[in-house]
């Protein structure tokens, strides 16, 4: 999944300049019947939130897997997941703006709880289906995602960040070359020779 992730990120910020970006997600979780990808859309967005510095909701859960080219695609166990999640927010009480962000293509699988059903019904709980990266990061922040070339959307914000870390490093390269380099005719600042004087010295 990571390298569909860097391949993402490549399609999206590098066309003009390379990614300086190396970049570790650890989620703590056990993995029982259901196993798989399914996280990548939510390891993306925290990613992409991160670099923007724009908040995700946290009142949505989110599940699907991506591609290189930002599609979400289907997962497994689709039902349980929102159910889950569902049983959690019913727990801690339902607000009326929580719920579930799946795959599209995952809608043709849904068979939920009567009771689920039911609070959908009412607006109390709701299921959203995404297609794309795009359509995620809309529901998650509430700005637009536009494109990396427009500087107020959500791509334009995180290509800034990305190119402000390769100006840093590039700031960082130079500052730690010029310290290397000995130019002749100038004194070499070589710090003392930490070995004890030899026999006869």
């Amino acid at each position: 999944a990571m390298l569909i992730l860097e391949g993402l990120l490549s399609n999206l910020y590098a066309s003009e300049q390379p990614l300086t970006l190396t970049a570790s997600i650890a989620m703590e979780q056990s993995y029982g019947g259901i196993d798989g990808d399914s996280a990548s859309v939510a390891e993306l967005l925290c990613l992409l939130s991160a670099l923007s510095e724009v908040p995700l909701r946290q009142d949505i859960a989110v599940t699907g897997s991506i591609n290189q080219f930002g599609e979400v695609q289907a997962i497994g166990g689709v039902n349980e997941k929102i159910e889950g999640f569902f049983d959690v927010c019913l727990a801690y009480g339902l607000t009326g703006t929580q719920g579930v962000c799946i795959p599209a293509s995952n809608v043709q699988n849904l068979v939920l709880r009567d009771d689920v059903v039911q609070k959908i019904q009412e607006g109390r709980f709701h299921v959203w289906a995404v297609s794309n990266l795009n359509q995620a990061i809309e529901l998650f922040t509430g700005i637009s995602a536009g494109d990396a070339s427009e500087k107020n959307s959500f791509h334009g914000l995180v290509l800034d960040r990305l190119t402000e870390i390769s100006d840093l490093l590039v700031q960082q390269r130079l500052t730690d070359t010029s310290r290397m380099l000995w130019m002749p005719g100038t004194p070499l600042d070589l710090p003392s020779d930490p070995r004890p004087p030899l026999p006869g010295q």
